[in-house]
């Protein structure tokens, strides 16, 4: 009787230390999935994102934090820029939320939740038939994390929608405003396991950059560091997305060719890549860089272990 019992306890703890276990995985998280914007006015938008990037306006998404529908601009099978026009007034903020692909919503969910980050408290399949759900980052900032399901209206555009006219196919990364990067790390490193690449500053004495790379891939979440309160066209600037590209001077000289000038042409970073800077009407950034450094980067090594 009293081994029966040992036995039986034996098999109950390890079958909670399984359990535990299992809780404590953090699923994968791979990359980019998408970041969404605000603009006063989309055919101006469309003017931008499809006539001067070239991507393809693939399809109308939902979500429900945004009034209406978001237009979807696609730059690969599992990127988008999705842009909705609600920009209600210039001092407002562009940005509504960056997204990260995962293999595992419900495991993330439930993976967070242990962390303590506030989360829904179920995950079912989204307006667009997909399983996501969004937290609040240190700064606030809305970050999606989806599973892209099959039958969901992005699986079910898979190999479409792929314009010839993208002046790149990739989404290296996004950026956000930060104010104390240390919150920022508690939340992006120490929870869900982002990995640092690179950091700098304009001199190099300053960390204003810091570039965070996912756990399970190569697209990074860039903390744009600044305590003082940016004007709406600084906001632009810092929260922004970058495109990568091989060549930078063909870029710009096809966006040239489109009818957009941009403001500076091509130039070498602090990082040492090269590097070209377009803006939508309402200032959100589009960077274009090519990821290979060609010069040494100032202030840290980079660590990119991305194989070119």
């Amino acid at each position: 009787m009293y081994l029966n019992r040992l036995l039986n306890t034996a098999c109950w703890l390890t079958a909670m230390l399984a359990i535990s276990a299992q809780a404590a995985e953090r699923p994968r998280i791979v990359g980019i999935a998408n970041i969404a914007v605000k603009v006063d006015n989309l055919d101006e938008a469309r003017r931008f994102y499809s006539g001067v990037l070239g991507l393809a306006e693939a399809f109308q998404t939902r979500d429900t934090e945004v009034a209406g529908s978001l237009a979807c601009f696609k730059v690969n099978d599992h990127q988008y820029v999705e842009v909705s026009p609600t920009l209600q007034s210039e001092t407002e903020d562009r940005l509504i939320r960056i997204g990260f692909e995962t293999n595992d919503a419900r495991g993330l969910r439930g993976y967070l939740a242990g962390k303590g980050v506030p989360v829904p408290s179920r995950i079912g399949k989204d307006a667009n038939g997909n399983r996501s759900f969004v937290v609040k980052d240190p700064d606030g900032h809305a970050v999606e994390f989806v599973e892209y399901l099959p039958g969901s209206l992005h699986s079910r555009n898979f190999g479409r929608h792929l314009a010839g006219t993208r002046i790149a196919d990739h989404m290296l990364h996004v950026g956000v405003r930060v104010v104390d990067p240390v919150k920022a790390d508690g939340f992006y490193k120490d929870i869900l396991g982002f990995r640092l690449q690179w950091k700098g500053g304009m001199t190099d004495d300053r960390v204003e950059w810091i570039a965070m790379m996912v756990p399970d891939g190569y697209d990074w979440v860039e903390y744009m560091v600044t305590q003082t309160t940016p004007t709406p066209q600084q906001l632009g600037v810092l929260h922004h997305y970058c495109l990568g590209t091989l060549d930078a001077q063909k870029v710009y000289q096809t966006v040239v060719a489109r009818g957009y000038k941009p403001p500076r042409e091509p130039a070498i970073g602090r990082d040492g890549r090269w590097l070209v800077h377009l803006y939508d009407r309402n200032y959100t950034r589009t960077e274009i860089m090519v990821r290979k450094p060609v010069e040494t980067p100032c202030c840290s090594p980079n660590l990119d272990d991305f194989k070119q």
